[in-house]
């Protein structure tokens, strides 16, 4: 007997099928983009992504025209995050939908290397919103600045040092912090560091 579901393959969004496309082709020099996302929580399947802020590391070097900031228009709002991150439900920020800042987003980093402090929370929330747009997940390879920083000093697993300590330790002045585009450049400037240390 055969089973009828074998066969299905899921049909993805042209705009995934584009993303995909990048991985097939060569770049060099290397390119890393550093990003960050501003949310309206921790939660990854409740909370929204309020805005994404993200720069492009090319030959140990920022590339200040080469960066991308986006606010999303939100379905979900919690009053109680406005404090750290500073972005009203009606603020006057141009804002994208969800769809159009994921699909920008995707435009934007391509295949490169991406780079976040602690990363792994920030992909995951892209994910879900691809999830909601019927799409895969992140394929970009990706590195972790306070894994870096743990690797450094030989520190364990469990041992975590936030944004704000590591630009204390490297003497980071600390501007625009607690927005996407402001964490996303004081990343890049602790990655830089942090890759120059460790030989990478």
């Amino acid at each position: 007997m055969k089973w009828p579901f074998k066969n299905i393959i899921k049909e993805y969004p042209s705009f995934w099928i584009e993303y995909l496309a990048y991985f097939n082709i060569k770049t060099n020099p290397k390119r890393y983009v550093v990003f960050d996302c501003e949310t309206t929580g921790l939660d990854i399947k409740e909370d929204r992504i309020l805005s994404i802020g993200a720069v492009a590391i090319v030959n140990n070097k920022i590339v200040v025209n080469d960066y991308y900031e986006v606010f999303i228009s939100q379905t979900v709002f919690k009053a109680t995050s406005v404090h750290i991150h500073g972005i009203l439900k009606d603020g006057n920020e141009e804002k994208l939908t969800e769809r159009e800042a994921i699909i920008t987003f995707l435009n934007f980093i391509k295949s490169a290397t991406l780079i976040g402090h602690h990363i792994s929370f920030d992909i995951e929330i892209i994910n879900e919103a691809l999830n909601r747009l019927d799409a895969g997940r992140l394929k970009n390879q990706y590195m972790d600045t306070d894994i870096m920083y743990q690797k450094l000093k030989h520190f364990p697993d469990e041992q975590h040092t936030s944004l704000d300590e590591l630009c204390d330790v490297f003497k980071i002045r600390k501007t625009d912090r607690h927005t996407s585009s402001g964490d996303a450049y004081l990343t890049a400037l602790l990655f830089l560091k942090l890759k120059r240390k460790l030989d990478i």
